[in-house]
């Protein structure tokens, strides 16, 4: 029990490492807005990180900025926009459905779509009875040659 206590206890001092202290604003309003933007914000570097928890001098760097942002006055759409102006759609855990996004929200739907299709076209060969036959007669009769060799090769290395 102690044991996974600790592990806890660890990963939440990672995460809560990610925005120092010198980071915080004063005004808890503000740095509760300032910490919901930088959940929903990617790291460039980390990639698959928001900067809220992302110890990278860049996400640092976002952090501060979001910050100053909003004590400009600028509203949470701004602030985002601001990014978004600055670093693409990239920096959106979430990205806008546009045209440039289109495939990053599409494609998984085009892949199900297309893996249900070959296993409904699997399932219909089979059930159409499309299995390879069997072995033509002459075939069968040089298995069955094949193997009475083999037997009386296995049969002379008994003896």
């Amino acid at each position: 029990m102690r044991q996974v206590l600790a592990v806890c206890l660890i990963a939440l001092a990672s995460v809560a490492a990610a925005v120092e202290p010198d980071e915080i604003l004063d005004d808890p309003a503000l740095e509760a807005r300032a910490r919901d933007i930088s959940r929903d914000i990617r790291c460039v570097v980390c990639q698959n990180e928001p900067i809220d928890s992302s110890n990278a001098g860049v996400a640092r760097d976002l952090r501060i900025l979001i910050r100053e942002r909003l004590v400009a006055g600028d509203s949470d759409a701004e602030v985002v926009q601001y990014l978004v102006d600055r670093y693409g759609d990239y920096v959106l855990f979430k990205p806008p459905f546009k045209p440039t996004t289109y495939a990053l929200w599409l494609a998984p739907f085009a892949l199900l779509g297309l893996g249900g299709v070959a296993a409904a076209s699997a399932l219909r060969r089979r059930k159409a009875g499309t299995a390879p036959e069997g072995l033509s007669p002459e075939d069968e009769a040089k298995v069955g040659e094949l193997m009475a060799r083999f037997d009386a090769e296995m049969d002379k290395k008994d003896t």
